[in-house]
C-alpha cells in the first residue's frame, strides 16, 4: 500500500462587509442593563449585535451552516432565541454567549418565533406549516400543532390567557388553547396572505396586515361578560356596528373586526411589530418610509372623543341643525383611540423593524435596509407632530450591493473590494474597512505594485487608479467601450493588461507625471497605453504567463486563445467547454492553465501542447473564480451554487468543500504567500479562509462527506399503530447518536451481567475469595460501578430535544430491558422526572405489546406501585417548598414593609377590569330608570 498523501487544512478565518442580512429581522436586546442601545440582527449563520451608541460590534453570537431567519429576545431580557434556515432553533446567553438550548422540530426554514410573558414556553413557526411549542425549562417540546396550509408569517402569545394566535401565508388566523392544543377558532376574512400580526393595548386588539392597502383590527374580548343581558348586547352591538357576525360561539374567547387602518405605504405589509407595553404599532411596505400608530389610554381615548363631539356640534350649529347623528358616534371609536404618528422616510427599501418606547414617551426604532444598512430613528409620541430625528447610521462597514471583485495586497495585509458603488480596503488581521471610495459599478480590481494604488475596471468601460492613502481617485482612464472584465499584471510589475466587452485586449505601463492640479507639482501614477490585441469576440479573462511568454484570453465563443507576449503570434486554442470560459489562472512554473467555464466543469491543460489532462465536473453552477496557489499545484475555485472548493491540478482530486455562500460566490482571490483565501457572494459576505496546521486525508474526508449525505433525514418518524403521534422533534444526528449510545450501553452492561453471573457461579463452586471482573472500560469512563447507574448516565447525557426521538428508534426487546432495569433506579428516588419521562413515553409507544407479555407484568406492577409513590413524594416536596416561600414572603413583607413578587400589570388589569363591569352596571341601570 503507497503513503496516503496529507494536506494542510483551510479553516474558516472570519466573516465582514455585511451589516445585516435581508433575510433576518431586527431586534432589539438588553446588555449591561441598558435598553434601546443595543439591536441583534442575523448576518448569514452568525448574529450581530449592535452598540447603536458607538456603532461598532458588541457581541457576535456564532452560528454554523445554516442562514440565521428568525431572531426574537427573551421577555427576562437575558436569551435571545434563533431561528435558522435548516428548522433549528437555538437559544443563546446574552451575558456569555453560548448556545444553551437547541431545538430540532422543522423540516424547512423557520420563519416566526415568539416567547409566552414568563418566558417559559417559545413558540416556533416554519415554512413546513406546523407551529411547535417548546419548553425552554425542561429543555424539551411539548407540542405541535398542524392545522395551516402555508407557510406561518408570525406569532403572538396572549399575555393574561395560554393562548396562541398565528398568521400564515394561507390567509387565516389561528388561535390555539395551549392547554388543549387544539385550534377554537379561524379568522377568515383575509382575502390574501396574513404577513403579520399584533396584539396592542393587553390584548385588547388584533391588528393583521395583508396584502392591500389597509391594517385590519379585530377587538378581542370574552363572551360570557359581553352577553350578560340583553341591554348589554344591544349597547355592545351599538359600540362594535362595524364588527363582523361570529359564527363560532363554542368558546369564550370571540374576535370581531371593529374596523381598520389605512396605509400610506404602498405595497403589502412586509414587517409589522409592536412594542413590549402594546401602545404603539410600526408596519413597513414595500416603499421608503415606516409608518407608526399610536394606540391611546381611554382617559387619551375620550378626551378625544369629547374634543371630536364639541368640534362636530360647532359645526352643525353653524349649519343647519341635523337630527340623524349616528348612535355611534357617541362612543369612543376607533378613530378616538388610535393616533397616527409621523411616518420615518427613508433612504432605501426596509426589511425590517423593531420598537421599543421609554419612559418618557421616547420611541426608538431600529430598521434594516436593503442596502447592508442599520438605521436607529427617534421621536416623542407624547409631542403632537413630533419629527422623527435618526440617531445612528451603521453603513461604512459593508457594501450596500454585491461585492463582485477582490483581490490581495502583495503583503498579504490588506484586501480590497469592488461593489456596485464603492471600492473599499479591509485589514486582514482585524477585518475592519480602512477606506471606502465611491466609484461605479466595479466588476474587476487589482493592486498596483508597491501597495499604493488600486486599479478599478468599471462596467463602463472605465479603468480607476485610486490612492489608497487619501481615498481618493486619480484619473479616470475610458479604457474599453464595453465591460472591463479583467485587469491582470505583467510579471515584471511594470505594466498591466486589460480585457473589455469591446474585443480588445489593451497593455499599459506604469509611469509617473506631474500631478498639475496640486500645488507641490508632485508625480503621481499614471497608464500609459502601450499596444493593443483585436479578438473576434468579447474578451471575457485575460492572464500572462509568469515567465512572460505568453497571454492567454478567454473569449465569448467558448475558448481560450494564446497568443506569444512578444509578437502576438498566435500559439494554442484551448477548445472544449461547452460554454464560455469565466475565470482562469496559470499556475507559477507556466506549465498548466485550469479554467472554469460556465459550463460548471473546471479543465486542466498544458502550456506545451495544449492537451486537455483532465475535465472535472466541479460544481453545480457556473464556475465564477479560480486561482493558483502560489508555487503549487493547488488551485481554489467558486461557483454559483455558492461553495468554496481546493484541488489538485496534479492528482486532479479535491481536497476539500469549504463553507462557503448562501447564494452565489462571485469572485475569490488566494493571498500570494498562499496562507489565506478571500470570497465574495451574493449574501455580501467577504468569507476568509486561512490555512492551519491540522492535516487532511483525502479518504476520510471523502467518508466524512459520505456520512454527513446518509445520516439526518430530518423527517418525522412514523410509528407503526400511532399515526396521530406528532412528536414537537425531528429525527436528527444527535437522536441517532443517542439512540446509538443507548443500545451501545444495554450491549455492555449485558455482558458485564453474564460476567457478574459467571462470577457467582465459581464463587459458590470454589471455596477460596474469587476477584470480582473489573467493569467495561466504558463503564470506568462514566466513573460508574452498577449497570444500573451506568444506565442512569446514559440517559442523563442525552440532550432533552432528543430524547423522544432517541427512544423512538429503539428495538422492542431494547425497551423491555430498559423497563426491566428502571425499578432499582426509581426506588433511590433521584432523578425521578427523567425516569417517568422515559418510562410514560415507552408506556405510551408500546402500550399493547408490554401489557400482552406475561413476561413484563411483574415489571410494569412494580413501575406502577414505585412511580405512584415517587410522584407523591414529588407534590409534596413542591407544595411543602411553595407554602415555605409564601411563609417567607409574608415575613419579609411584614418586616419591610415592600411587596414582593407581585405583578404591577396583571393588578392594572384586574382593577381595570372591575371598574369596566362597574361603568356597564351603572350604565345599565340609568338605562332602566328612564
Amino acid at each position: 500500500m503507497g503513503l496516503t498523501k496529507e494536506y494542510l487544512r483551510y479553516i474558516p478565518g472570519g466573516n465582514f462587509n455585511i451589516i445585516a442580512s435581508q433575510s433576518c429581522n431586527v431586534a432589539f436586546v438588553t446588555l449591561e442593563g441598558q435598553e434601546g442601545r443595543y439591536v441583534a440582527v442575523g448576518a448569514c449563520e452568525h448574529i450581530i449585535i449592535w452598540d447603536l451608541r458607538l456603532g461598532e460590534k458588541a457581541q457576535v453570537l456564532t452560528g454554523e451552516k445554516a442562514v440565521v431567519t428568525f431572531i426574537c429576545a427573551s421577555p427576562n431580557k437575558r436569551h435571545l432565541a434563533a431561528g435558522y434556515s435548516d428548522g433549528s432553533v437555538k437559544v443563546y446567553d446574552l451575558k456569555s454567549g453560548d448556545v444553551l438550548n437547541i431545538f430540532q422540530g422543522h423540516k424547512s426554514e423557520v420563519t416566526a418565533l415568539a416567547y409566552d410573558i414568563y418566558g417559559h414556553k417559545l413558540a416556533s413557526g416554519a415554512k413546513d406549516t406546523d407551529v411547535v411549542i417548546w419548553d425552554t425549562v425542561a429543555e424539551s417540546g411539548l407540542c405541535r400543532l398542524s392545522g395551516h396550509n402555508g407557510a406561518i408569517t408570525q406569532l403572538q402569545f396572549m399575555s393574561q390567557k395560554p393562548i396562541l394566535i398565528s398568521s400564515s401565508k394561507d390567509t387565516f388566523i389561528k388561535f390555539w388553547d395551549l392547554e388543549t392544543n387544539h385550534c377554537f377558532k379561524t379568522l377568515t376574512g383575509h382575502l390574501t396572505e396574513v404577513w403579520s400580526i399584533a396584539l396592542v393595548k393587553n390584548d385588547q386588539y388584533l391588528v393583521t396586515g395583508c396584502g392591500d392597502g389597509e391594517l385590519r383590527v379585530f377587538k378581542i374580548y370574552e363572551k360570557e361578560e359581553e352577553t350578560k343581558s340583553t341591554l348589554e348586547h344591544i349597547t355592545a352591538t351599538l359600540e362594535l356596528i362595524n364588527m363582523e357576525e361570529d359564527v363560532e360561539g363554542t368558546h369564550p374567547l370571540q374576535a370581531q373586526k371593529v374596523g381598520s387602518l389605512l396605509r400610506g405605504g404602498r405595497g403589502r405589509v412586509v414587517t409589522m411589530f409592536s412594542d413590549a407595553s402594546g401602545q404603539i404599532i410600526g408596519c413597513h411596505g414595500t416603499d421608503m418610509q415606516v409608518e407608526l400608530f399610536h394606540f391611546l389610554s381611554e382617559e387619551e381615548a375620550k378626551a378625544r372623543m369629547k374634543k371630536r363631539i364639541k368640534k362636530q356640534k360647532k359645526k352643525e350649529s353653524s349649519s343647519e341643525p341635523m337630527d340623524t347623528q349616528d348612535p355611534s358616534d357617541r362612543q369612543v371609536g376607533l378613530k378616538d383611540e388610535v393616533r397616527r404618528l409621523t411616518p420615518i422616510k427613508l433612504n432605501s427599501k426596509p426589511k425590517s423593524l423593531h420598537l421599543v418606547l421609554g419612559n418618557g414617551g421616547e420611541l426608538r426604532v431600529a430598521v434594516t435596509l436593503s442596502n447592508n444598512t442599520l438605521d436607529l430613528h427617534t421621536l416623542r409620541s407624547t409631542v403632537k407632530d413630533s419629527i422623527p430625528i435618526c440617531l445612528r447610521t451603521i453603513a461604512s462597514q459593508g457594501h450596500h450591493s454585491e461585492v463582485r471583485a477582490v483581490c490581495f495586497s502583495s503583503d498579504n495585509l490588506a484586501v480590497a473590494s469592488g461593489s456596485g458603488e464603492a471600492v473599499k480596503l479591509w485589514n486582514r488581521s482585524s477585518q475592519a474597512c480602512l477606506r471606502t471610495v465611491q466609484t461605479g459599478y466595479v466588476v474587476s480590481i487589482s493592486f498596483v505594485p508597491g501597495d499604493r494604488h488600486l486599479l478599478a475596471g468599471l462596467k463602463d468601460g472605465k479603468l480607476l487608479i485610486i490612492d489608497i492613502s487619501v481615498g481618493d481617485i486619480l484619473e479616470e482612464i475610458p479604457a474599453h467601450e464595453g465591460e472591463l472584465w479583467s485587469i491582470c499584471l505583467t510579471p515584471d510589475l511594470r505594466g498591466c493588461a486589460t480585457g473589455g466587452g469591446d474585443k480588445t485586449v489593451k497593455f499599459w505601463q506604469f509611469e509617473l507625471i506631474l500631478d498639475e492640479k496640486r500645488e507641490t507639482k508632485a508625480k503621481v501614477l499614471s497608464l500609459l497605453h502601450t499596444r493593443t490585441l483585436q479578438l473576434e469576440d468579447t474578451v471575457l479573462c485575460v492572464k500572462i504567463s509568469p515567465n512572460s511568454k505568453f497571454v492567454a484570453i478567454a473569449l465569448l465563443d467558448t475558448t481560450v486563445k494564446i497568443f506569444f507576449m512578444d509578437t502576438f503570434k498566435f500559439y494554442l486554442s484551448l477548445y472544449g467547454h461547452k460554454l464560455p470560459v469565466l475565470c482562469m489562472d496559470i499556475s507559477a512554473d507556466s506549465k498548466i492553465i485550469a479554467t472554469g467555464s460556465a459550463d460548471r466543469n473546471v479543465k486542466i491543460w498544458g502550456m506545451d501542447f495544449g492537451d486537455c489532462h483532465k475535465s472535472i465536473f466541479a460544481h453545480d453552477d457556473s464556475v465564477t473564480g479560480l486561482q493558483f496557489v502560489g508555487k503549487t499545484h493547488y488551485f481554489f475555485t467558486c461557483g454559483k451554487d455558492g461553495k468554496v472548493k481546493e484541488w489538485d491540478g496534479d492528482s486532479f482530486d479535491k481536497i476539500i468543500t469549504l463553507q462557503g455562500h448562501h447564494g452565489e460566490a462571485w469572485s475569490l482571490a488566494v493571498s500570494p504567500n498562499g496562507n489565506f483565501v478571500v470570497s465574495s457572494g451574493h449574501d455580501r459576505v467577504l468569507r476568509m479562509y486561512e490555512k492551519s496546521d491540522q492535516p487532511l486525508v483525502l479518504e476520510d474526508e471523502q467518508e466524512e462527506e459520505r456520512e454527513q449525505q446518509e445520516l439526518a433525514t430530518g423527517e418525522q418518524t412514523f410509528v407503526p399503530g400511532h399515526s396521530d403521534l406528532k412528536l414537537p422533534s425531528k429525527k436528527t444526528i444527535g437522536s441517532e447518536v443517542a439512540a446509538e449510545s443507548i443500545l451501545e450501553c444495554l450491549e455492555v452492561c449485558e455482558k458485564y451481567r453474564e460476567q457478574l453471573a459467571e462470577h457467582e457461579v465459581l464463587q459458590a463452586a470454589s471455596s477460596q475469595t474469587l476477584t470480582k471482573p473489573a467493569p467495561p472500560p466504558l463503564m470506568v469512563a462514566f466513573n460508574v460501578s452498577t449497570v444500573e447507574d451506568f444506565l442512569l448516565e446514559t440517559l442523563k447525557r442525552i440532550r432533552s430535544s432528543d430524547l423522544e426521538e432517541a427512544l423512538l428508534l429503539l428495538p422492542f426487546s431494547s425497551v423491555c430491558e430498559i423497563l426491566q432495569s428502571l425499578p432499582p433506579l426509581v426506588a433511590r428516588g433521584d432523578n425521578t422526572e427523567l425516569l417517568l419521562k422515559v418510562l410514560m413515553f415507552l408506556m405510551k409507544l408500546h402500550h399493547a405489546p408490554l401489557v400482552a407479555s406475561h413476561n413484563m407484568l411483574n415489571t410494569l406492577q412494580k413501575l406502577k406501585k414505585l412511580a405512584t409513590e415517587r410522584i407523591r413524594d414529588l407534590r409534596d416536596l413542591v407544595g411543602y417548598n411553595y407554602y415555605g416561600m409564601l411563609y417567607l414572603q409574608r415575613e419579609v413583607e411584614a418586616a419591610e414593609g415592600v411587596l414582593l413578587f407581585r405583578d404591577a400589570t396583571r393588578e392594572r388589569t384586574k382593577h381595570e377590569k372591575q371598574r369596566k363591569q362597574r361603568e356597564k352596571l351603572k350604565r345599565s341601570i340609568i338605562a332602566l330608570s328612564t
